[in-house]
């Protein structure tokens, strides 16, 4: 396959990840069993200060949660960008860094998450080693 295509089914793949993450994101309250409402009213009634705020468990898993789908659509768009303007550097560090993410997915999340990072990951790397570009740097 060329480089062009293996990035943009990277950015595919992660375009995916992210339309998975904002559901995840906007539906973790709907707790499936009374154990998981405890933990979930918990997180979201428990207030404790922070750097002079009155936060919630539930506030700082959203702001991550929102936070990471902003983060996957930018891995989405520059892997487009990339895909037409190839530069063999980045390349290969948004390649490292989905392997990266990929495994702390797979450590701290579950499979199914990891699978589109470790997925899109390989696909980039293959794309910059089939490059021109990985010859050139």
């Amino acid at each position: 396959m060329k480089t062009k295509l293996l990035l943009r089914i990277a950015a595919v793949l992660m375009l995916l990840h992210t339309a998975g993450h904002t559901m995840g994101a906007l539906s973790w309250k709907e707790a499936p069993n009374a154990r998981i409402a405890a933990v979930v009213n918990g997180m979201q009634n428990e207030h404790f200060n922070f750097m002079g705020r009155s936060l919630t468990l539930a506030s700082f898993y959203d702001g991550y949660g929102f936070s990471m789908i902003g983060v996957f659509l930018l891995i989405s768009t520059l892997l487009w960008m990339l895909s037409t303007e190839p530069i063999g550097r980045m390349i290969s560090v948004m390649g490292l860094f989905l392997l990266f993410l990929g495994v702390m997915e797979l450590i701290y999340f579950f499979p199914f998450a990891a699978a589109f990072s470790l997925l899109a990951g390989l696909s980039t790397l293959v794309a910059y080693g089939r490059s021109n570009l990985s010859k050139s740097n």
